[in-house]
């Protein structure tokens, strides 16, 4: 990216490495990350390829606040069509490894074609190397993070690579970095599986410097101030960490209990699992990415087993604990430390065990499926550690099902209407029947059921930057829009989402105006997430998108909460989603409209 960083463009079937630059008018407009590695894929790949093909690009791509000294600059992107839902695949990690590519001079990595044999790529300023990763292949992800800084002998080095699931090429699988950070959805550690990639480790002795320091280190004070200033930034998240959601996602009746058959747990078990008991009985430290000030990570341990790690989060202590029908936290704790060494979304895998549990009680699963593994039954723990760990290794019959995500183990049982997903991918941990305007962001956003592309929770029930009323509809299509269009930019950026609970699009703008030295206001900040949106849409439509792929789940517009707080509701978005798409400027059936794409420069 010109003064950012220059392109590696990586034939594995060649075995060929090219450098090139990108002209500053893709910078403008599209930042890095998300926003550029969408571009290349839309440009670059053809339509209707296979993403498990060798004509599918994998593309690893950071900002250009990425290791600039922003707060929490540090997040890398891993872009490419995704196995699980067939659109665009974005999933973004934290850590250190985006600062390291950072600092060794790189923006982005095009990872084209398939390796014959199992390959790494080292990285060390300029010189980049393809090597053999045959006595890697069939190592966890902390194993092959510590054999690889052996093999190229500096401890300093930072590791993003596979573990068992992407190599089986489970459509859950993600790309880990330092151990346990995941760019975890969409099933890109598939995508680098079936190229025979198992890492790509990268050392950076370069510095990162902003365009214009001394602005630069005003604009990070006010930040930092700001952050720090803020309830949820500089107090909720470093005290508990994100699970400190728990208890207050419970209390608004938007706390998804057995496969979203409810809604709320009783107080008392919702806080077993909270962020509070987290700390109290688990925590060892706190830990933070790359010149993050909110330090939001949890390193732990259990009490029952002699295991310790990193995490869980707060989708994970849900999709492990309220989804599967639990509220004891050991067990949803040992499934996380399971995620972590071999690779698997964790949203995806304790929801599709929460699939698996409401098919197996309904007679759907037949027990003869089991192979002598325990019983699927909402609660037990035992069941959910084991069924896990089966998933991640995709062994035997349901293993390998249960790797396919929870849509494909619905279908293949005869009952899609089981999973909770949106595009085949599953929900996160907010009732959308409770919460209207996440809702609407499950069913529009390009990359199937997510939170973090529009995370109207921040105002639907933290109040940032203004409290609206989860349960009322009017005003959330607009809401929708602004959040998406502005995490298009941050993703973009290189910055973590989570600043966005404290700084607006200001903030962002004088960020950038200090790291790269544009002149650049508010509006065309949040004109840049939403290029990066529509293009993402067109991305979409390009591969078989209709209309029917922005629905939510039938149990979510048909079936009432049966009781709590948000007792009696149903989602509305097939009420609201007309609203949102004339908002954003598309048709009627969701497609953008010529004048929104000229307007874009699309």
């Amino acid at each position: 990216m010109g003064k950012f960083g220059d392109i590696l463009r990586i034939n594995l079937t060649e075995g060929t490495v090219k450098r090139e630059e990108l002209p500053d008018e893709k910078i403008r407009k599209y930042l890095g990350g998300r926003g550029l590695g969408t571009r290349i894929m839309y440009d670059e790949t053809k339509a209707g390829i296979d993403p498990l093909g060798p004509d599918n690009k994998l593309i690893f791509s950071i900002g250009p606040m990425t290791g600039r000294g922003t707060p929490a600059g540090n997040r890398y992107m891993v872009v490419t069509k995704s196995p699980l839902t067939g659109f665009i695949a974005s999933s973004n990690s934290g850590g250190f490894w985006g600062t390291e590519l950072a600092r060794a001079g790189h923006a982005v990595i095009i990872l084209e074609g398939k390796a014959a044999k199992p390959t790494y790529i080292w990285i060390k300023d300029d010189v980049v190397e393809l090597r053999d990763a045959s006595p890697l292949w069939g190592k966890n992800s902390h194993e092959t993070t510590e054999e690889l800084l052996k093999m190229v002998g500096d401890p300093s080095a930072r590791v993003s690579c596979i573990s068992q699931s992407g190599e089986g090429l489970s459509k859950l699988a993600a790309v880990m970095n330092e151990k346990d950070r995941a760019a975890g959805r969409g099933g890109v550690g598939a995508v680098m599986g079936s190229k025979n990639l198992k890492a790509v480790v990268v050392r950076g002795t370069g510095k990162v410097e902003p365009t214009n320091p001394d602005f630069m280190k005003d604009v990070n004070k006010r930040a930092l101030e700001k952050i720090k200033a803020n309830g949820v930034s500089g107090q909720g998240l470093p005290a508990h960490g994100t699970a400190l959601l728990v208890n207050i996602i419970n209390a608004t009746g938007s706390y998804p209990y057995k496969n979203f058959l409810e809604a709320y747990m009783e107080p008392e078990e919702a806080d077993k699992q909270s962020g509070e008991t987290l700390s109290r009985d688990f925590l060892v430290r706190k830990a933070a990415c790359f010149g993050c000030p909110i330090a939001c990570a949890r390193i732990t341990k259990m009490k029952s087993k002699p295991l310790a790690g990193e995490g869980p989060e707060y989708e994970t202590v849900w999709a492990f604990g309220a989804a599967c029908g639990l509220s004891d936290i050991e067990p949803g704790i040992e499934a996380n430390y399971i995620c972590n060494e071999l690779g698997i979304d964790t949203i995806g895998a304790g929801v599709t065990i929460a699939a698996a549990m409401e098919l197996y009680e309904k007679g759907y699963l037949p027990k003869a499926d089991l192979e002598g593994g325990p019983e699927l039954k909402f609660g037990s723990g035992e069941a959910m550690v084991y069924w896990t760990r089966e998933m991640g290794l995709s062994r035997g019959k349901l293993g390998k099902l249960l790797a396919e995500g929870s849509y494909r183990l619905c279908e293949h049982y005869g009952h899609p209407e089981l999973s909770m997903s949106v595009k085949k991918q599953e929900l996160p941990a907010y009732d959308p029947r409770g919460v209207q305007g996440i809702g609407l962001n499950y069913a529009t956003s390009n990359r199937g059921g997510c939170h973090v592309r529009g995370y109207t929770i921040a105002s639907e029930v933290a109040g940032v930057p203004v409290k609206t009323d989860p349960h009322a509809t009017e005003g959330k299509p607009e809401l929708t829009k602004i959040f998406q269009d502005l995490t298009g930019m941050i993703d973009s950026s290189g910055m973590c989402l989570f600043t966005s609970f404290a700084l607006g699009a200001e903030d962002y703008a004088d960020a950038l105006k200090g790291g790269t030295g544009w002149d650049v206001t508010a509006s065309e900040v949040m004109q840049i997430g939403e290029r990066v949106w529509n293009l993402e849409k067109l991305y979409n439509i390009r591969e078989g998108w209709t209309p029917k792929a922005d629905e939510l789940p039938k149990r979510m517009t048909g079936d009432a909460i049966p009781k709590g707080p948000s007792k009696g509701l149903v989602s509305q978005v097939p009420a609201m989603l007309p609203v949102y798409y004339e908002k954003r400027g598309w048709d009627a059936k969701g497609h953008p409209t010529k004048e929104k794409l000229e307007q874009l420069g699309l």
